[in-house]
């Protein structure tokens, strides 16, 4: 039914079940796996463009190689096929484009960020990919253990 899977991590923890149940489903479907990694740069859109904007940046896009480079051992060891990005901008927006331009046919989210505070500010990245997605949405809860 899926043949190609796109699953969005942010480095949390239901981020990490996200990616968990995305390659239970490409094991499940013999799918490909295509995890993004999105630098939130609206966050630094009030900063002013000095150093400090750009050592947030660079520490969130390292923890996104750290992230990524974690997947690749995850999906390697389930016998999982998968391919990293890394992407800067607002995270729905870029998860839609590159679900689009990868044409996935099935997105694997967390139900929210790091934090709550996140969905406050920034609003929920998952119900914007639920609302603005032309397939198939699984929005992944936190585990009650």
């Amino acid at each position: 039914m899926f043949s190609e899977i796109l699953v969005a991590v942010d480095g949390s923890k239901i981020g990490k079940r996200a990616l968990e149940v995305a390659i239970e489903e490409a094991r499940l479907w013999k799918a490909r796996v295509h995890v993004i990694y999105v630098v939130e740069t609206g966050l630094f859109s009030s900063l002013p463009m000095d150093s400090t904007w750009e050592i947030m940046y660079s520490m969130l896009e390292k923890e996104g190689q750290e992230t990524l480079s974690l997947a690749k051992e995850q999906a390697a060891a389930k016998g999982v096929r998968l391919e990293t990005y890394i992407r800067q901008g607002h995270a729905g927006n870029e998860i839609i484009k590159a679900s689009q331009e990868l044409g996935a046919d099935l997105i694997v989210v967390g139900s929210h960020g790091k934090s709550e505070v996140d969905r406050l500010l920034l609003g929920s990245v998952s119900s914007f990919v639920v609302g603005n997605s032309s397939v198939a949405v699984l929005v992944v809860r936190p585990s009650r253990t």
